[in-house]
């Protein structure tokens, strides 16, 4: 799989609160997204309209352990003298 091609590792699912809304978020936990926080939803004056936050569970496990090896790395390189404001 090409990089343009991979999954992404967040997406915001929007749209108007029908079927077709419900059927895009079904898709999305079947190809291995989990729901991120609660939906949101608005009235634009004629619809509710919804959006809805999807993450890969293991790009974000991906990128915190990048993350912490990065926190690792730079604690590594700090030395504490015993000085400093508390």
């Amino acid at each position: 799989m090409s990089a343009d091609a991979s999954p992404l590792a967040y997406r915001l699912i929007t749209g108007p609160d029908d079927r077709s809304f419900c059927e895009r978020i079904s898709t999305a936990l079947a190809e291995g997204y989990v729901l991120h926080g609660g939906p949101a939803v608005t009235f634009n004056g004629s619809s509710v309209i919804c959006a809805q936050a999807v993450i890969l569970p293991q790009a974000v496990a991906t990128s915190d352990a990048a993350v912490a090896t990065a926190v690792d790395d730079l604690d590594a390189e700090l030395e504490f003298d015993g000085e400093g404001i508390a």
